[in-house]
């Protein structure tokens, strides 16, 4: 437990859960791409093995106190498992050089024995990672991993730029696509809930930047709620999140049976309140480039007494969190700052005469 705290994240969570009083709000800063930092490694030193994936989580848990370690199995996931080729940069997340599927008419083609554990060593080593982690810290912390949606998924297997093109000219074999990947990641997830991960479900693919309202209501929404059942079927709990500005769709995502809602900074909070304050938590949405990544710390102060201001009393409660997970070279003083911050403006009980 940090020295600043007087409750585990566990327990925090679990107060959270139940309305009962905490010892400051819940801050969630989303430390998955960057975690190496922490470790002092670089991306590629962390996912070469599960022992380095978990040390640089832990390592980032013991300096800040966030009440959430992340396992990154990555958006490009399933895509890799079938085939997509990837490149291996030193200090960033990989890229796709290559995709699996390169005519949409060939999705009959795709094996999905090659997404079951016994046969993805990817898959095996985050989810060595995952027992790892929750072995060392899980007692204090909950662990989540940071996964694709389904819409997202199909564009690590098929290229994004034919792929929004499928959905006029070829939508058929597109809803093929999305429900291979949906059952595919079904299994997946079903790997990490037995292992005690919460599900951090991403679709940014899905974003509203990219799609229009109706293109998420056909390809996305109908798959993301099918998958969502069966999370909960397996007794798993989810956060969804869509990078980029999701404001059209915010009422829909809820529907989507997620557990929690979580929104990029290019949506505003208070209207993420409004919508679906009364129906999930929500979780956002500090800027995880202009202010944690190139701000200083007087920035990071403002920007997270700004977000609790605006949403510390959303009805079904609120999670301080960056907007969306923070890559690159992040300042570390300044995650230092969003955790003194929401010590310091979300300390329990909440009052508005903090955020003056």
């Amino acid at each position: 437990m940090h020295k600043d705290d007087q409750m585990t994240p566990n327990e925090r969570l679990g107060a959270f859960m139940t309305g009962k009083p905490m010892d400051r709000i819940l801050a969630m800063p989303v430390l998955c791409s960057m975690s190496g930092l922490g470790l002092g490694i670089t991306h590629k030193e962390k996912r070469m093995s599960a022992v380095n994936e978990s040390k640089a989580q832990v390592a980032c848990y013991e300096r800040f106190g966030n009440d959430l370690t992340i396992i990154e199995y990555g958006l490009h996931g399933v895509g890799g498992a079938l085939g997509s080729q990837m490149s291996d940069p030193e200090d960033s997340i990989p890229a796709i050089m290559k995709y699996a599927l390169e005519n949409l008419n060939d999705v009959d083609q795709l094996d999905m024995s090659k997404l079951e554990l016994k046969n993805d060593k990817k898959l095996q080593l985050h989810i060595e990672a995952t027992k790892i982690l929750i072995d060392q810290v899980g007692k204090e912390v909950p662990t989540g991993v940071l996964i694709s949606g389904p819409f997202t998924a199909a564009a690590s297997i098929y290229q994004t730029e034919n792929l929004l093109r499928a959905t006029k000219k070829n939508p058929e074999k597109l809803h093929q696509l999305i429900n291979f990947c949906n059952e595919g990641l079904k299994m997946i997830y079903r790997e990490f809930i037995k292992e005690g991960a919460v599900i951090l479900l991403c679709d940014p693919i899905a974003s509203g930047t990219i799609l229009h309202r109706k293109q998420y209501l056909e390809f996305v929404l109908p798959y993301t709620i099918d998958l969502m059942k069966d999370i909960h079927d397996a007794k798993g709990m989810v956060c969804y999140h869509i990078c980029g500005d999701t404001t059209s769709i915010v009422g829909d995502m809820v529907t989507s049976g997620c557990d929690m809602l979580s929104i990029d900074n290019r949506v505003d909070l208070a209207y993420t309140k409004q919508v679906a304050g009364s129906k999930v938590p929500i979780l956002g949405n500090v800027d995880p480039v202009e202010v944690l990544y190139l701000g200083n710390t007087n920035d990071v102060d403002l920007a997270v007494k700004d977000c609790i201001q605006k949403a510390y009393d959303s009805p079904c409660g609120y999670i301080l969190a960056s907007g969306c997970d923070l890559s690159g070279d992040v300042p570390l003083e300044n995650i230092d700052q969003f955790m003194a911050s929401a010590r310091k403006y979300g300390k329990w009980p909440l009052d508005p005469k903090n955020f003056i």
